[in-house]
């Protein structure tokens, strides 16, 4: 067995840490504290070839595998998470049905501009009252002469309301089939389509640099070429995609932990109490050890449902555990990190407080943790 990545993979690693070194992390605090959106920082992703990874070359992508993915988005998200997190958006959940089930009329027109890092796209699953059941959603589409009419609001959507947003790409319901059963299509609504309202930005806990509304569609009109896909098949659409999201947040949760652990350890070297650094003492030098197990596991279990992936092997459950387990120890890593900082960690001024506010959404989006044992929990009885 092998753990090491593959030279090429190590060199993009490489460089993309230098990036983030460079033009990210000093930033990044100003960013989050002015809730800005650093539209320059994804023009620069594109030039790097970096926001269409998931894309084949043919699109204007990278055609980089899940292992490669993960790579740059742990240097990411060690440099910031809502950098991270909107370019995961764009690249998984945003992209990846146009390239599933688009034409390829549609491929080159919607997505190719995304994949080349000309715009910047979201996805619209979530509203007010339907999240974790997505067979739950109330937003409509009806067919009309010349395409399909558009009613619902869609809720906490990412990068809808950037100056580089291209459209959104949405669940709707469509009727239901002859027995009954509700249907549901995948739609492309473009920016600026009338009687789409892209709502006000909504204040978050953290991720405060990353573009999040309401989306209001109001007898929004979209011709019949707008539809991804066919009809009724929407809902497995999405969830077809959705093992390579749940892939991503792990990544990027894995990437708060590493950030956790060396602020951790460099302000426990460096603070002294008692005449000792804090590192000295043994309540302290035991969290350090706990995080650092805990992130080398959640690594590798990320890296192998990625490796997975790339083989064409299955993956759905190995996915939801990494999504689970990355997500908590993320959040364990950025509370004790915080612990140690001690009132220094407790300013905003400090990076950690910027992590620790980043962390609990990791365990909500893309499918909360409770969803993802349930997930778990049925894979593993099925196989006995």
């Amino acid at each position: 067995m092998d753990f090491d990545l593959p030279e090429e993979t190590r060199a993009l690693q490489d460089m993309v840490r230098e990036f983030a070194a460079r033009e990210i992390a000093p930033h990044a605090a100003e960013w989050s504290e002015n809730e800005q959106f650093p539209t320059h920082i994804f023009t620069k992703l594109g030039e790097l070839g970096l926001m269409g990874m998931l894309v084949p070359e043919e699109y204007g992508g990278a055609g980089s595998d899940m292992v490669s993915y993960v790579a740059v988005m742990e240097e990411l998200g060690a440099a910031d998470q809502s950098v991270a997190s909107t370019w995961n958006a764009h690249s998984t959940i945003a992209t990846l049905p146009l390239l599933a089930y688009g034409t390829q009329e549609q491929k080159q027109r919607w997505l190719a501009p995304l994949a080349r890092g000309e715009a910047i796209g979201a996805f619209g699953l979530t509203e007010p009252g339907a999240g974790s059941d997505a067979a739950g959603i109330t937003t409509t589409a009806h067919r009309v002469d010349g395409g399909w009419v558009i009613n619902g609001t869609k809720m906490f959507i990412t990068n809808a309301g950037t100056d580089i947003s291209q459209g959104v790409t949405l669940l709707a319901r469509t009727g239901h089939d002859a027995e009954g059963r509700k249907q549901f299509a995948t739609f492309y609504v473009p920016t600026d389509t009338a009687g789409y309202t892209v709502g006000r930005k909504l204040r978050k806990l953290g991720w405060h640099a990353m573009d999040t509304r309401e989306l209001v569609f109001t007898d929004c009109f979209i011709p019949h070429d707008h539809l991804i896909g066919e009809e009724g098949g929407g809902l497995r659409q999405f969830l077809s995609v959705l093992d390579k999201g749940r892939i991503s947040v792990a990544a990027l949760s894995m990437s708060l932990a590493r950030a956790a652990l060396t602020l951790g350890v460099q302000h426990a070297r460096e603070r002294e109490q008692f005449g000792r650094p804090l590192s000295a003492f043994q309540a302290v030098a035991h969290k350090i050890a706990d995080i650092g197990t805990e992130f080398e596991a959640a690594r590798w279990m990320v890296y192998r449902a990625a490796w997975l992936a790339d083989q064409g092997r299955p993956h759905a459950t190995e996915a939801a555990m990494a999504k689970l387990y990355a997500s908590e120890v993320a959040n364990r890593a950025a509370s004790q990190a915080l612990q140690i900082h001690g009132g220094y960690g407790y300013m905003r001024e400090s990076e950690i407080s910027r992590f620790y506010a980043d962390a609990k959404i990791l365990e909500i989006g893309e499918g909360t943790n409770e969803i993802q044992r349930n997930v778990i929990a049925k894979a593993l009885v099925k196989r006995g």
